[in-house]
């Protein structure tokens, strides 16, 4: 590993809490992150800055729009942007950004030949410079690409919720890819995604996303009563995007079939699917919204089971969150590989309403187990900000 590597990382919100960049300043191989809103939660009275900003690169070369992101944001409003259209001017329009902080201060440098990351769907423009120039380029594939977007189709299956990206979308994609030296994965399943589709696995390296534990939940205990009842049910919690994408409709089916068992299911997170009319004001099925970050330790905390049913994830470091509270994982096998079966969690088989049931009943008869579980549930040093570090400036 060599500390003289020169990393621009460009980075469009508050991705894994800028833990790639955090990584590599730790190394002292970060030249610039170039981003667009880096706001101090005091610094702007009554603007919310959504996390945009990291104490552990208070005092680290970041290069921020904040000014130039405000006026596109407050533009596409005006003009009435919504939806892929946004999402693409939002993204050429960080690049352009980009671009100029690269031309004025990045191109006659001395020293190592910069290494530009740069996360995918946002990356072509910037790589192309790059390229021009002899650099090197890494893309950052945030998830497993149109094979995910299929499967989301076919979940859908014709309703009017999907939305699909359009042809230039996934054009531009793949000209990231054509365009990038290295590609980094979070999980096998996004490289065989890709290798699917095309794609040359020889560029694609697996890197899991990092994650650092709560302070104190390195000291938490959990406990489980010896058996489940009506007055102490089975508490199970799915938290995220409540969508299609994540498998919720055989969870829904799952929970029809446990009807009368005594388990009760938490939905933490926005909805973005059609509630069944029998599951909307059932007593043991709480839908809590959308919560901020700083409260999900709450629901990790009281719940006995997390569940994860999804059908395509790039990774789902809400896996590494429910373990870091010694929380057992129930997990499909198309997201980043976290749970080992039967010691610290379950694997289903398939994502399925019978699968998923007999997931639940497994645990449900056994609290024994369950316990044993969480005993079991550490997060591993794999997924820590030195390893990732370490892993990216070998590449």
């Amino acid at each position: 590993m060599s500390n003289n590597s020169h990393w621009l990382c460009c980075q469009i919100g508050a991705r894994e809490h800028y833990a790639i960049p955090r990584a590599l300043d730790r190394l002292g191989s970060l030249k610039r992150l170039f981003t667009d809103f880096w706001i101090r939660s005091d610094a702007w009275p009554g603007f919310k800055n959504n996390g945009r900003f990291h104490d552990g690169l208070a005092d680290g070369p970041v290069t921020a729009s904040n000014a130039g992101a405000l006026r596109f944001e407050l533009t596409a409003k005006a003009r009435g942007y919504s939806g892929w259209e946004l999402i693409e001017a939002r993204n050429s329009s960080f690049q352009k950004f980009v671009l100029t902080q690269l031309k004025n201060n990045h191109t006659n440098g001395n020293g190592p030949t910069p290494t530009v990351f740069a996360y995918s769907y946002a990356a072509d423009q910037i790589f192309d410079f790059a390229r021009q120039r002899g650099w090197k380029t890494v893309l950052g594939q945030i998830d497993p690409g149109p094979k995910e977007a299929g499967l989301s189709r076919k979940a859908a299956n014709g309703s009017c919720q999907w939305d699909p990206a359009p042809p230039s979308y996934w054009q531009q994609w793949r000209r990231e890819c054509d365009l990038a030296d290295h590609i980094v994965v979070n999980s096998d399943w996004s490289l065989d995604a890709l290798v699917d589709y095309g794609i040359a696995a020889g560029k694609i390296k697996v890197i899991p996303l990092a994650f650092e534990p709560a302070k104190d939940s390195a000291t938490f205990v959990r406990h489980y009563p010896e058996e489940f009842t009506p007055d102490r049910p089975l508490r199970v919690l799915f938290l995220g995007q409540i969508c299609l994408r994540k498998g919720v409709d055989a969870l829904f089916e799952a929970i029809q079939l446990l009807r009368g068992e005594p388990i009760e299911f938490w939905f933490v997170g926005p909805v973005q699917v059609e509630i069944p009319i029998e599951l909307r004001s059932r007593a043991r099925v709480q839908w809590v919204g959308r919560v901020p970050r700083s409260q999900t330790k709450d629901h990790y905390r009281k719940a006995d089971v997390f569940i994860l049913p999804t059908l395509s994830d790039g990774f789902g470091l809400t896996q590494l969150e429910a373990q870091s509270w010694k929380l057992p994982v129930i997990a499909s096998r198309y997201c980043g590989k976290v749970v080992e079966d039967g010691v610290n969690g379950l694997i289903l088989p398939e994502v399925s309403a019978s699968a998923i049931e007999n997931a639940l009943t497994t645990v449900l008869r056994s609290a024994e187990k369950l316990q044993q579980m969480s005993d079991s549930s550490q997060v591993s040093e794999r997924f820590s900000l030195a390893s990732i570090g370490s892993s990216l400036v070998n590449l």
